[in-house]
């Protein structure tokens, strides 16, 4: 194993001369792959920027003649419709997507011959009705490797309520827990146990619920100390994967349709977007996402603007707060982090709802109030407190006995449940998202004060660290 510090080129592996890179993009927690067999390349659930893949391949003098899509990802936006328009390269993916781009199904007995070596599909319904996996086998059917989508990850599988109601077919998450079981239990697990299973998604992906900090794995591993691939029957199985998933985002659904659909080129998204001067004048009623660091917020931001720093989940952050048809303005410090913040958002398909992107404006001012804790300390029954972490966090217990909870996910929508007659204090576990929901707050409630929370959370006993 060889190990890159790059963040887009994690790292590679080699298989008698068959090269394996993988591709890690930390704020989607999302892991793309290219395999490279004497001068040819394939690349697996690529990301929305095809540039790493083109760029590598020159590094290793290959062509790029083919794209594999194990599903029609929900959390990003693929770049396989233009790495075929760009290179020719065929794209492969299972019939049961309804896929609307030129492509050859790849399903349960298909194989891609890559000079010497084969690819099969393995269909592993579960995560979603079309998952399928990619087994790598040599010229002597000898198993290698396995590329799992969003069916098998390190220590967890793919949560099956996404698609009830997005892409080609739905199905209950019950439906699908059951077929998860049943793929991981008459088709992964009867795999030998030095295959090398390789994931497209890390710690923190919305897209399971446990996730290991490790980004390959073996089926031998995965049998011993998956949670998921232990004893238990059907029944046991799906309530368990059911039980405690992490909250959907907005985006999900419009992603799963954009991938089927195909999406336009990524370059020409980033360039289409308005970059306006210090003199544009925005439009009421749109959302302003102002991306500076919680300071500079503090210190002086356009009235009703959103705190969505450029930092940690910010594309999750956005496709869970703004939705998938709903216009925006986007703010940043400096040209750079402008350029920076529209490609976040363009991975995950929101560049086409940007209405305008500029440099923070000096000339309008709003402060936000400073907190006084000592006060806080001596009265907590004089305030308000807003608890927006999510469900799963808080049906244990609330930190504050008297405190509302809304998921920041939901606040836009519940803010009628809060309260004007005290002051406000939002928190949540390390303060991204507080600072979000403070200004959220803010900008609709203006009767009573409304403060940051996050210096005494953290003061507040061991919590999870916000992202």
């Amino acid at each position: 194993m060889i190990r890159q510090p790059a963040d887009e080129i994690r790292n590679s592996s080699i298989f008698d001369q068959m090269i394996i890179q993988q591709f890690y993009d930390k704020g989607l927690a999302h892991a793309s792959y290219a395999i490279i067999r004497t001068g040819k390349m394939i690349v697996i659930d690529p990301a929305r920027d095809p540039q790493p893949y083109y760029d590598f391949a020159a590094m290793h003098d290959a062509n790029i003649v083919g794209v594999i899509e194990t599903h029609p990802h929900a959390d990003f936006v693929s770049s396989h419709l233009e790495i075929h328009e760009t290179k020719g390269a065929i794209i492969y993916t299972s019939k049961l997507t309804g896929a609307e781009y030129p492509h050859e199904s790849f399903d349960d007995g298909d194989e891609i011959q890559l000079n010497d070596i084969k690819l099969r599909a393995i269909n592993t319904p579960g995560h979603s009705p079309d998952s399928i996996c990619v087994l790598v086998e040599d010229e002597n059917r000898y198993e290698q490797a396995l590329f799992t989508g969003d069916t098998l990850f390190v220590g967890d599988v793919g949560r099956p309520d996404l698609r009830e109601n997005a892409g080609n077919i739905t199905a209950k998450k019950e439906e699908l827990a059951v077929q998860m079981y049943n793929s991981t239990r008459e088709k992964l697990m009867k795999l030998p146990h030095h295959v090398v299973i390789y994931p497209a998604h890390g710690p923190g992906s919305l897209c399971g619920k446990s996730i290991s900090a490790d980004l390959e794995s073996t089926i031998g591993r995965e049998l011993r100390e998956n949670y998921a691939l232990q004893l238990m029957d059907e029944l046991t199985f799906v309530k368990t994967i059911i039980t405690d998933q992490p909250f959907i985002p907005k985006y999900f659904g419009h992603d799963v349709d954009m991938n089927k659909r195909g999406a336009p080129p990524f370059c020409a998204g980033v360039d289409s977007v308005v970059r306006a001067g210090h003199n544009y004048v925005l439009e009421k009623n749109i959302p302003i996402i102002d991306t500076r660091a919680k300071h500079e917020f503090k210190n002086g931001h356009l009235k009703g603007a959103i705190n969505l720093q450029n930092s940690g989940k910010f594309e999750t952050w956005l496709g869970s707060i703004i939705d998938p048809d709903e216009k925006f303005y986007l703010i940043a410090s400096t040209e750079a982090d402008l350029e920076e913040v529209i490609k976040k958002s363009a991975k995950i398909g929101y560049e086409q709802n940007i209405k305008a992107a500029l440099l923070s404006l000096g000339n309008v001012k709003s402060i936000a109030p400073d907190f006084d804790i000592i006060e806080f300390n001596a009265a907590p029954e004089n305030y308000t407190i807003v608890d927006v972490r999510n469900q799963n966090e808080t049906e244990d217990g609330l930190l504050f006995n008297n405190a509302i909870a809304i998921p920041l996910p939901e606040l836009r929508e519940r803010l009628n449940e809060i309260p004007t007659d005290k002051p406000i204090i939002v928190h949540c576990a390390g303060g991204y998202r507080s600072a979000a929901a403070a200004s959220i707050i803010q900008g609709k409630i203006t009767a009573v004060p409304v403060f940051d929370f996050e210096e005494a959370i953290l003061e507040v006993g061991s919590v999870k660290s916000d992202s």
